[in-house]
């Protein structure tokens, strides 16, 4: 599993556009020189992750962003249609990027991933947030199953 200090792992992610899916990398989202705050979640239009963890960042974002955060990014084990979809139901807009990790790759690459098999989820990201400098790990909070404590907005605001 991914830990604080460690580098965030290389994966293409995509979001949707105007023209469509357009692939960002790692690398480019988590670029030198710019803070990110990241959150992961099992899985677009399910109930806490739509009841709680996404409108908990796009109402914060505004305060994040004061803290010197350049982007807070949703990341889901689901396709890039499905996240743009999700976004424009939860008001994201401009205030939180909708990434899919549509293959699990970079869900894989950090060592996170949950069996939703018994869910018909199949394998998908566990709950967490982290706060990135540089493409490096600064924070980790890691939700144990179940839970929606300790990858919160307002947690992630106090660690900022």
């Amino acid at each position: 599993m991914a830990k604080v200090g460690d580098k965030v792992p290389s994966a293409t992610l995509r979001m949707l556009g105007p023209e469509g899916p357009k692939a960002i990398s790692t690398e480019e989202l988590f670029a030198p020189g710019k803070k990110v705050v990241a959150f992961a979640l099992p899985g677009a239009f399910t109930p806490t992750c739509s009841a709680k963890h996404v409108p908990g960042f796009v109402a914060e974002a505004e305060a994040i962003k004061k803290k010197g955060v350049d982007t807070i990014a949703c990341i889901s084990v689901n396709d890039a249609f499905v996240m743009g979809a999700w976004g424009k139901e939860q008001k994201a807009g401009d205030k939180v990027l909708m990434l899919g990790d549509g293959n699990g790759e970079f869900t894989q690459a950090m060592g996170l991933t949950m069996d939703g098999s018994k869910f018909g989820l199949g394998t998908r990201s566990q709950r967490y947030a982290m706060i990135v400098d540089g493409g490096i790990i600064k924070d980790l909070f890691v939700e144990k199953p179940g839970a929606f404590e300790v990858s919160t907005a307002e947690n992630v605001l106090k660690h900022l």
